[in-house]
């Protein structure tokens, strides 16, 4: 008789499968306490203690006895393991594997502009690269650094490796801008020190060498850098049609001082101290997600503007966001699809709708785009659904908002 199928009085509400039978045979298990029968989390130790031969069990039971918000952006929230466990890990492994492909069309997004300043410089055209705003790629980079610690605290190698490189690649953007006087000499190395230990705290913590107390003063270091980033660059991204102040990142920064030491010496309740933790993946998702707000808003000013966008630049930018939604609908990670979807929508495929209204590109081309966006939407949500063993792909949408 199999460890798992001897339990049948344990209120756990879980699907168990039954192990393969062992040669020894255990007898009927006394009844157990009724303070097993009132938490779950027990029957999940038990199970454990007991022996279950199954890895792929046990693992599947300590992420279903963890019960998590769906806005808690910290840590990892899969569902209630599938019917068929085989489709289950399947797709788990295929939508990692998806999520790292986003690798491909970032870098290459990144390349031609790294090249054309490359070629700028050794030709002593420098004054071509005052066109690129530093303080733009500052902000990116900001974000690169704040999401790659996201990512790392969820273990999600994919995507880390997406942070990375988004990481390296704008610092090179920036080393060259220096290099041009494109930008200012110390802020340059404010940011090549940050660049450097950002880098390596988080390289010791995806391999576990990195002590709490340090990682917990990077982390409070990027919710600050955070929440002062971002009302400052919207702010700014309306000028002049509004004063130019530092007044919004100013007052940011007070607040982020001021709700960070409050949640050190416990003066917030348990769930203002959870979303202080999570603010920092989500101020970086938004300085992303304002990227092609900004760039609506030039188009609007500026409308022959348009006509300088890359459409393949666009185009790639959908893929890459495209690639990752996937992962984070999978794993039920709330901000990385908002991130990501937002990506899509309005920066990549928006972008494209911009260039089509203005006839910068063919209709075929925009089509095409288009027609491939909608069914690989089809495609993520129909074979989410099939994995957790759904009947409609709307329950996947709903529990990666509301929890399971």
């Amino acid at each position: 008789m199999a460890v798992a199928g001897a339990l049948p009085s344990l209120s756990c509400r879980a699907s168990i499968h039954p192990s393969p039978p062992r040669t020894q045979t255990l007898s009927s298990p006394k009844p157990l306490s009724p303070l097993f029968h009132q938490n779950p989390k027990s029957c999940a130790k038990l199970l454990l203690f007991l022996g279950n031969p199954n890895p792929s069990l046990s693992s599947s039971l300590r992420r279903r006895f963890t019960p998590i918000s769906a806005l808690d952006s910290d840590i990892p929230r899969p569902s209630h393991q599938a019917k068929n466990s085989d489709i289950y890990e399947q797709w788990d492994s295929v939508s990692a594997k998806f999520s790292g492909a986003a690798n491909i069309p970032f870098l290459v997004l990144q390349m031609p502009q790294i090249i054309l300043n490359a070629r700028n410089l050794m030709s002593g055209n420098t004054s071509a690269l005052l066109a690129v705003p530093w303080l733009g790629m500052l902000t990116g980079l900001l974000g690169n650094l704040s999401l790659l610690s996201y990512f790392v605290k969820k273990r999600e190698t994919g995507a880390v490796i997406v942070q990375t490189l988004g990481v390296f690649s704008i610092y090179v953007v920036i080393t060259q801008l220096v290099m041009a006087r494109a930008m200012p000499l110390p802020h340059y190395i404010a940011t090549s020190v940050v660049i450097a230990f950002g880098t390596l705290f988080n390289f010791l913590k995806y391999f576990g060498w990195l002590s709490s107390g340090i990682w917990h003063f990077w982390e409070d270091l990027i919710t600050v850098g955070g929440i002062s980033v971002l009302p400052q660059v919207m702010w700014s991204t309306f000028i002049p049609y509004v004063p130019e102040t530092i007044l919004p990142g100013s007052v940011a920064f007070a607040v982020a001082i001021i709700t960070v030491f409050m949640a050190h010496t416990g003066r917030l309740p348990e769930k203002g101290v959870k979303f202080v933790g999570a603010i920092s993946g989500w101020t970086a998702t938004l300085l992303f997600m304002w990227m092609p707000v900004a760039q609506v808003w030039t188009n609007f000013l500026n409308p022959e503007n348009i006509k300088g966008l890359s459409a393949v630049s666009m185009l790639l930018a959908m893929i890459g966001n495209g690639l990752m939604l996937p992962r984070a609908l999978f794993i039920r990670d709330f901000m990385w699809f908002t991130g990501s979807s937002w990506g899509c929508v309005f920066y990549g495929w928006g972008n494209l709708l911009c260039l089509y209204l203005f006839n910068s590109v063919s209709r075929e081309f925009f089509f095409s785009a288009t027609a491939g966006f909608f069914l690989w939407i089809v495609f993520m949500l129909w074979r989410d659904a099939v994995a957790y063993g759904y009947s409609s792909p709307l329950r996947s949408l709903k529990e990666l908002v509301f929890g399971p």
